[in-house]
């Protein structure tokens, strides 16, 4: 018996060694070569001028929503055109009317019109993609106020197009971000 554990007990030191070793040795190489990247890749969110100067620049992970708010520039209410990121595309998901003011109504085939309980009304189940992930759009006065509108958790945000662009085009565009370069010497 003393005998049977002073073979065991060696081998199984031995053994114990020799994976600290294989550890130690292997370790540092594990990904050697692999730069670090996300799990999740976002795409971007621009709001960008005809002269090329960037007003919107936001991650967009799949499935994030953001809406272009807007005030009726007759009725002056809020209007909402609401998008969401699916899988890298850009889709008109839903709108907010709070009236059938002009310009404004639903389209019989195009979404689900549901009352918001307040005397206005969504069209929902739009889900239409955007050509290409982008679109003009002629940014109004300050009293239309263009705004982009998002939530971080809780919290709303909002940028304001015609603040930075008023009478001018600008691009909405949902864009991939260039894959990160790698710079070998």
């Amino acid at each position: 018996m003393q005998r049977q554990c002073g073979t065991v007990l060696p081998r199984f030191a031995f053994a114990k060694r020799l994976q600290t070793a294989l550890l130690l040795i292997c370790l540092p190489l594990a990904g050697a070569g692999a730069s670090p990247a996300p799990a999740i890749s976002s795409d971007r969110l621009q709001v960008v001028t005809e002269q090329g100067e960037m007003l919107v620049d936001i991650a967009v992970l799949p499935g994030m929503r953001w809406c272009i708010e807007w005030n009726h520039s007759v009725k002056k209410f809020a209007v909402l055109d609401c998008y969401r990121n699916v899988a890298g595309v850009m889709q008109l998901e839903r709108s907010h009317q709070p009236d059938f003011a002009a310009g404004l109504g639903h389209t019989v085939g195009r979404g689900e019109q549901v009352s918001d309980g307040e005397g206005g009304y969504w069209i929902n189940e739009i889900d239409e993609p955007v050509v290409n992930n982008r679109y003009v759009l002629r940014v109004g006065a300050n009293a239309v106020n263009h705004r982009v509108v998002w939530l971080v958790g809780d919290h709303r945000r909002e940028v304001s197009l015609s603040d930075q662009a008023s009478g001018q085009r600008v691009t909405v565009q949902l864009i991939k971000p260039p894959p990160p370069s790698v710079n070998y010497k």
